[in-house]
């Protein structure tokens, strides 16, 4: 029997407002524990929530950014649970009456794209955080994290595969940062994902039972997580068992999911409108003002890149993953003379390339750059005028990033300009030619491969400046001879 994945996310976001949904309290991450509290947040009797208008409009942009419905009216609900990180006793969310819904992203994948579904997006206040001490029968409560504004995501079961559900969630991710409403900080919690999934067979229409995947803090997580339980549910149908429906979490170490608590049927939150809060009401005009203010989203700004910049897909994708390494490239090949096909990719290549990684090692963005993108317009422009060659450049860009200094001016401190007097080098090749003549007469026999001898004889004996295009084609020239 050949088993289907059906797969749903249900993505959390936080929101980067200053202030948390309901109160005046920073929102800030890593505080001391219970410094961002007030008698909102802790539901301390007898205060009322205000709602926060940021949160509204960071919905609504990820709400358009999705293609959803944004209903004119939705209300806040109150969701009950009881857990020592919820110190009302219930969370303030969204239920009967989302603000936007019905809505789809496109995600790329190597078949091609795929439409996936958005069931809804709703407003809520996130909870606490409980931190368990390893060495005593303790718990400690941080309530620094409640009331912080977040969106919840609900995918519709449009996934089939892990591959595609990693595709999902970095495509939402990259939106988000992009909008900037959310700093995409899966170790810190501010981007977090649950996974419902369950196998049905193949060609049938109903689903099958499902499990909750919990606790996955990256996008490889996610991915390993749910091919294992795609398989673990495999392996219990083929046994001819019964898939429980359940919460499981997922251990990163072992590479497993573990039963966390079973869950026959959804809890029963007992949601009921907020007393507190009065409903949301969104008009025309509201909406055209955030349109206005959206971005241009990483699928446009790839699209363009390539037409645009005729540079591949690949590049593309890399230079827009982030708006910051976006916008260092376009910022980039602006300072070229002229744009055209050959400098914007040499600009992509040293981007993504060597300067990408000398950043990621001191894990810094390419807002923190100590090389400006007018430099790497130079250092490419001084490679194309054959001042120094592009191994030359390898070097220069290693001290443009340590010092800060232009590539002309470190060229020309470490006397560094490219040979290209074509007279001396025919002196220096005719030398190297005559200190060898067996090699010689072995290239002259057949033996290609030791034309590499040679230029790395000519590459010694310059020091490594000649130009090796102008090494190639006298090489060649003078060892041509009887052949």
């Amino acid at each position: 029997m050949e088993f289907e994945p059906v797969i749903g996310l249900e993505i959390h976001a936080q929101l980067l407002t200053d202030a948390k949904i309901f109160c005046g309290c920073s929102s800030k991450f890593g505080a001391a524990p219970n410094t961002h509290t007030c008698p909102v947040c802790l539901g301390m009797p007898g205060v009322l929530p205000v709602l926060n208008r940021k949160v509204v409009e960071f919905m609504m942009k990820m709400a358009l950014a999705t293609h959803c419905v944004i209903n004119r009216e939705c209300n806040f609900a109150r969701k009950n649970y009881f857990y020592p990180d919820l110190p009302k006793g219930y969370q303030i969310s969204q239920y009967a009456h989302p603000p936007a819904e019905h809505g789809w992203v496109e995600v790329e994948l190597d078949g091609g794209k795929k439409r996936i579904g958005i069931t809804r997006i709703h407003m809520e206040e996130d909870a606490g955080k409980l931190m368990h001490d390893e060495h005593n029968p303790a718990s400690y409560v941080d309530l620094n994290r409640t009331g912080v504004p977040l969106i919840e995501i609900v995918s519709e079961p449009d996934i089939r595969s892990a591959e595609e559900a990693a595709a999902y969630l970095r495509c939402l991710h990259e939106i988000l940062v992009y909008l900037e409403i959310c700093d995409g900080n899966m170790e810190e919690g501010s981007f977090r994902c649950d996974a419902n999934v369950s196998l049905r067979q193949r060609g049938t229409e109903p689903f099958g039972i499902r499990a909750e995947l919990k606790n996955m803090n990256s996008f490889r997580n996610v991915q390993r997580a749910l091919e294992y339980e795609i398989k673990r549910q495999q392996y219990v149908l083929e046994g001819g068992g019964q898939v429980v429906q359940e919460t499981r979490l997922w251990d990163d170490t072992a590479g497993v999911t573990h039963s966390m608590r079973s869950k026959e049927e959804a809890h029963d939150y007992r949601y009921f409108p907020d007393p507190d809060l009065v409903p949301v009401v969104i008009d025309n005009a509201w909406i055209e003002e955030i349109r206005k203010e959206q971005p241009e989203l990483p699928l446009e700004k790839r699209e363009r890149f390539m037409r645009e910049y005729q540079i591949p897909a690949y590049d593309a994708g890399v230079l827009t993953a982030t708006p910051a390494t976006a916008s260092f490239y376009e910022a980039t090949v602006a300072s070229f003379p002229t744009i055209n096909p050959k400098a914007a990719k040499a600009a992509s290549n040293w981007i993504t390339g060597d300067l990408m990684k000398m950043l990621n090692e001191d894990k810094k963005d390419f807002t923190a750059s100590p090389i400006p993108p007018r430099a790497i317009a130079e250092l490419i422009q001084i490679i194309d005028d054959g001042t120094i060659s592009g191994k030359m450049a390898k070097d220069v860009v290693e001290e443009m990033y340590k010092s800060g200094k232009p590539p002309g001016e470190i060229v020309k401190e470490k006397g560094l300009v490219q040979i290209t007097d074509e007279g001396a080098l025919t002196k220096t090749v005719a030398g190297i030619l005559e200190k060898n003549p067996e090699q010689v007469a072995q290239y002259r026999a057949g033996k290609e491969k030791v034309f590499g001898f040679f230029i790395g004889q000519v590459m010694k004996a310059t020091g490594g400046k000649a130009n090796p295009q102008l090494i190639n084609d006298l090489l060649k020239k003078m060892l041509a001879g009887d052949r």
